[in-house]
């Protein structure tokens, strides 16, 4: 059973940073294509980053240049730095697996931009 666990979410000022994370089980994570969506209430959930199980990345144009995406498979961890942050970044964060053509997901954590 796939289970996502994310944590480090919270209440942050515009400009601060914050650094997400998700603990996935199971030895197999290391061999697929982990990311991170985001969701505001009444909306769609968007990707935010994606990291494949060689560590290529890619980012929403919303993003570039102020997170950054990673993994550690000794930890089957994954990971969102977010500096420079904006109230728009204002969301759920959802950690998300994708294996097997399905999609895995995280409970979710809140992070707000406000000051």
């Amino acid at each position: 059973q796939v289970q996502l666990v994310e944590s480090g979410g919270g209440l942050v000022q515009p400009g601060g940073s914050l650094r997400l994370s998700c603990e996935a089980s199971g030895s197999f994570f290391r061999l697929y294509t982990m990311a991170w969506y985001r969701q505001v209430s009444g909306k769609q959930r968007d990707l935010v980053a994606i990291i494949t199980s060689r560590s290529s990345t890619n980012y929403a144009d919303s993003v570039k240049g102020r997170f950054t995406i990673s993994r550690d498979g000794a930890k089957n961890a994954v990971y969102l730095q977010m500096n420079s942050l904006k109230p728009e970044d204002t969301a759920v964060y959802y950690c998300n697996l994708k294996m097997g053509g399905d999609d895995y997901w995280g409970q979710g954590t809140q992070v707000t931009v406000s000051s």
